[in-house]
């Protein structure tokens, strides 16, 4: 194992202190362990406040999207573990404006449990919580349950939709049923092609021999749904966007928003030939790329590999998704 790392039992909160020395003007932290982060700006008078948080190792996600127009505030817990339900009411405080929190956070067993729990919390503090949960992640469920997917990379854009409708006022209620819509309308699906070692660990997560791929592997080396021999990048594309598609049933002259994501080791370059694909499939099908998303966006460490993700528009959804955002780690200006 060869990392940029001192003590591993210190890695998260290293990371923290250098991103909250480096972007002073926009974060701050709200607990004395600075495991819950804020807007510099935060708490805004009447102003709906989204927590997020979960486990570490997965920059931007959670805590890259807390901006203008994204999150306002998130709960970091240790690598691929959950916040604890101290951590995320702590956020909670931070950013409530006095009209409600939304929790907004993928579908992981932890992470339900302690945001449950701060919820409640909270609500004996006068804090009101509406809970939307990402689920967008295909292979992890079948379509009748997909109320138990994981949350994966699409979570990205629930956080711009619900972001842009809480920074132009919209209430709590709203807010959440934004959040929710979107979540309806976006798949992802993914491809490893090494693991990712955890600092405190020093061993993979899992194994794939030399010259294989495995589809459908979650961010902390879930187990996809096929293991087999490494794939050309367009052979790659077909199984992801036919796998969405076949889930997400857009229709022709459907308007969509891909994200093509980088799992932490991938090349940028990589990421873009698999755009040039994916944009032909969807051309193919004449369904409409409204924008297209491609970087790192939700990582697993130095796991090799990308995900895809398609987002389903509408008029509403277009314009909150057009909408500016800037955080240290995103931002968008203009159409």
């Amino acid at each position: 194992m060869q990392k940029i790392i001192n003590n591993p039992e210190s890695f998260v909160d290293e990371v923290l202190d250098g991103i909250l020395l480096a972007h002073p003007n926009s974060l701050k932290s709200v607990s004395s362990d600075n495991r819950a982060v804020v807007r510099a700006d935060y708490p805004i008078d009447s102003r709906v406040g989204i927590v997020t948080g979960g486990g570490s190792g997965h920059l931007p996600l959670f805590l890259g999207y807390v901006g203008k127009g994204l999150a306002s505030g998130v709960a970091v817990g240790n690598v691929f573990s959950s916040p604890s339900s101290e951590q995320i009411l702590a956020a909670t405080k931070g950013v409530s404006g006095g009209v409600g929190v939304l929790y907004l956070y993928g579908n992981y067993g932890g992470d339900v449990f302690n945001f449950d729990l701060a919820a409640d919390e909270a609500e004996l503090e006068g804090i009101e919580v509406l809970t939307v949960i990402g689920t967008d992640d295909v292979q992890s469920a079948p379509a009748e349950r997909s109320k138990d997917r994981r949350g994966v990379a699409g979570i990205f854009f629930l956080y711009k939709i619900a972001g842009a409708a809480a920074e132009r006022g919209d209430g709590l209620s709203e807010v959440a049923r934004i959040a929710a819509k979107a979540n309806d309308r976006v798949r992802t699906m993914g491809v490893a092609l090494s693991p990712t070692i955890l600092p405190a660990a020093g061993k993979p997560t899992f194994t794939l021999d030399e010259g294989e791929m495995e589809i459908g592997t979650g961010l902390h080396g879930e187990r996809g749904v096929h293991k087999g021999p490494l794939e050309s990048a367009d052979a790659i594309t077909d199984r992801l966007i036919q796998a969405i598609l076949a889930d997400l049933k857009c229709a022709p002259g459907s308007r969509v928003a891909v994200l093509v994501n980088g799992l932490g080791a991938t090349p940028l370059e990589e990421l873009y030939v698999m755009y040039r694909h994916a944009a032909k499939l969807l051309k193919d099908q004449d369904i409409t790329v409204h924008r297209a998303y491609v970087g790192e966006y939700a990582t697993s460490l130095e796991m090799a590999g990308a995900s895809i993700s398609i987002f389903e528009l509408d008029d509403e959804l277009e314009a909150l998704l057009d909408a500016d955002a800037a955080s240290p780690f995103f931002e968008q200006h203009g159409v």
